[in-house]
């Protein structure tokens, strides 16, 4: 379109607009070089003051347009709805894309710069703030340099100040808690431990299946169930960002709708875990539940099944790109509305966690009744040495590491959110351990007698 325009013979500004495409374009040729002013609304553009304008645009005499160079002067407004939204209109702010062009001159590096305002009409967090940068078009990446933001908090506009000619646009940003270095090395050790914890779990399913005595064992059953659902989390984890940015709208949803499911099925599991773990250490031999597995994995299964399905039939667009980290411009496929994000994650997960830890506590409480017990020939060394085992395992199987989120501001955000990434990502890592460990127990016969006397009282 630029070629066209600038190829065009011209009597006067001309107005080229367009409201299906959102798009208004001006192209003028001035008579002299001089200082210029252009202003656009939603739907024409012209070189004096217009009613209800949103761009206004200040071009220095610098720019040495004459008689011979056409200017274009554009706005593509992004429209609102988020279905197959590009990344490059994502991360505008008020979905406005300006551009600026000169036939037949490169214009850069200018002393007196060209001023670009336009109003802020949304309400803007303490965490956040407005930056100025133009569109790199072969990348189609924003870039920062030769803009300045002119813009102050609950100021009612922002100028861009840049000293060059290109497509503008105006930028949310929000001031994370870690910095961009921290932020990649978060998502590399995520990475880096998820894949560790697929391929250790994936040969824990395989140890359950081949070991007849783990099949029979109902706590082992609870635990693969655990072990089954943190595959699908940590497979999908690993795999949305890459189907975020170059799969299709119904791929994406996918993704993000099954990934959520996997979340919301893997605190159900842990939270069945610390039922499981209550009824093993309080209720034992006490009690006799009909189709005990049954039951657990209706819950365990069937509960985030329901909770995603609510979701998908009020609003199939919660499911789709969302940007995950804009310190790193990461886009994963998820929840996108922050709401049900928060009743149906962060809430959800908040329960499990506090049940869960009231459950930890009362294993402490047994374990140290227990220790009171001397087994005869047994050294306090290795008494120890179980009891910090066992600890570790009943963190891990509930899920006791993933409160750190809970812990992680202020001053102790960088190293709470190192210490979750780590722990968290590593969590089918440790239930692979926690197996390894109950596969040599198999071969006590003594280990083994209290074992299924534990699990037939269910």
């Amino acid at each position: 379109m630029e070629k066209v325009l600038e190829t065009t013979e011209l009597k006067g500004p001309t107005l080229i607009a367009n409201p299906f495409c959102n798009l208004v374009v001006l192209v003028y040729q001035p008579n002299i070089s001089e200082h210029i002013e252009m202003y656009a609304n939603d739907t024409e553009a012209y070189v004096a003051p217009l009613p209800n304008s949103t761009v206004s645009v200040q071009l220095p005499a610098e720019l040495g347009a004459g008689p011979n160079n056409k200017i274009v002067f554009s706005v593509f407004t992004f429209p609102e709805t988020k279905e197959n939204l590009s990344e490059v209109a994502h991360k505008l702010y008020n979905r406005k894309l300006v551009g600026l062009i000169v036939q037949k001159k490169k214009i850069s590096g200018l002393r007196e710069r060209v001023n670009i305002t336009m109003p802020v009409t949304k309400n803007i967090n303490e965490n956040q703030s407005l930056s100025c940068q133009f569109l790199n078009l072969s990348t189609g990446n924003y870039i920062e340099d030769g803009c300045e933001t002119l813009w102050t908090r609950n100021q009612s506009n922002v100028t861009c100040s840049c000293d060059h000619l290109t497509y503008f646009g105006v930028l949310l940003t929000v001031s994370g808690p870690v910095s961009e270095k921290d932020a990649i090395i978060l998502t590399y050790i995520s990475q880096i431990g998820c894949s560790v914890s697929l391929f250790a779990l994936a040969i824990t399913v395989l140890l359950f299946i081949s070991n007849r005595t783990l099949r029979l064992d109902v706590s082992m059953k609870v635990h693969i169930n655990l072990a089954i659902s943190l595959i699908i989390l940590n497979l999908h984890f690993l795999l949305s960002s890459t189907v975020a940015a170059v799969s299709s709208t119904g791929v994406c949803f996918y993704m993000a709708l099954v990934l959520h499911y996997s979340l919301l099925a893997t605190f159900s599991w842990m939270a069945l875990e610390g039922f499981h773990l209550y009824l093993l250490l309080v209720k034992v031999f006490n009690i006799y539940i009909k189709r005990y597995l049954l039951k657990l994995s209706v819950v365990g299964w069937g509960v985030p099944a329901i909770i995603v399905s609510v979701v998908v039939i009020i609003d199939r667009s919660f499911y789709g790109p969302v940007a995950v980290d804009n310190s790193t411009s990461t886009i994963i496929c998820y929840i996108t509305n922050e709401t049900v994000k928060v009743v149906t994650t962060i809430v959800l997960f908040g329960l499990v966690f506090l049940f869960n830890v009231i459950l930890f506590v009362i294993t402490l409480w047994h374990i140290l009744m227990l220790r009171r017990v001397k087994e005869f020939g047994q050294h306090n060394r290795d008494r120890a040495k179980k009891d910090i085992c066992t600890l570790l395992g009943v963190i891990t199987l509930l899920g006791i590491t993933w409160g750190l989120i809970f812990f992680s501001f202020g001053y102790l955000t960088t190293p709470g959110l190192y210490l979750f990434c780590i722990l968290n990502s590593l969590q089918g890592f440790f239930i692979f351990l926690w197996f390894a460990m109950s596969l040599r127990k198999t071969k006590d016969p003594r280990a083994m007698a209290t074992s299924e006397t534990a699990t037939t009282s269910k």
